[in-house]
């Protein structure tokens, strides 16, 4: 029997998040000596569920300064939508039907900016795994206005995925 989005919610005890949809730190590793990064020491690895669902859709445009492998555990497909430094834009569909060319885990390097939707269904369910572990001071949450003056070629995207 497949869950409902509030059984979802309650059963893994998410919260909403401040780029969209819900989330729960799963993991810190706090037992382990921090990593010095440019920004300050920080965990070596930290993990986290994130549920976007029909009525919190989109993950915003934003971009981390950490590495990110995202899993996908069930529910309907998540759309990625990736710029890199160059400006060039990537998607990536993460869902259980490969033979569509979905992929069951993406890794999202440091430095890119990113946002995600769930075109259709109640929920899509992922899991993220930090490396070093995240910090909200590590990442940036996208403008409307500076990502559109950044990549202007992608505005219709930009504007889709952003807050204004």
């Amino acid at each position: 029997m497949q869950l409902n989005k509030q059984q979802v919610i309650e059963q893994l005890q998410l919260e909403k998040h401040v780029e969209g949809g819900y989330f729960r730190r799963t993991f810190a590793a706090e037992q382990r000596a921090k990593v010095p990064t440019e920004r300050g020491p920080r965990l070596t690895l930290s993990s986290i569920f994130y549920l976007l669902t029909d009525d919190a859709p989109t993950g915003h445009w934003h971009l981390n300064q950490s590495d990110i492998v995202h899993y996908y555990h069930g529910g309907s497909p998540v759309d990625y939508y990736l710029i890199d430094e160059a400006g060039q834009l990537n998607s990536v569909t993460l869902g259980h039907d490969l033979l569509a060319g979905q992929q069951l885990q993406l890794v999202v390097t440091g430095g890119i900016w990113k946002a995600s939707h769930l075109k259709s269904g109640e929920y899509g369910l992922i899991s993220e795994a930090v490396a070093p572990g995240f910090d909200f001071s590590d990442m940036t949450l996208g403008k409307r206005q500076h990502l559109t003056a950044q990549f202007p070629q992608y505005r219709a995207l930009i504007e889709r995925f952003t807050h204004g």
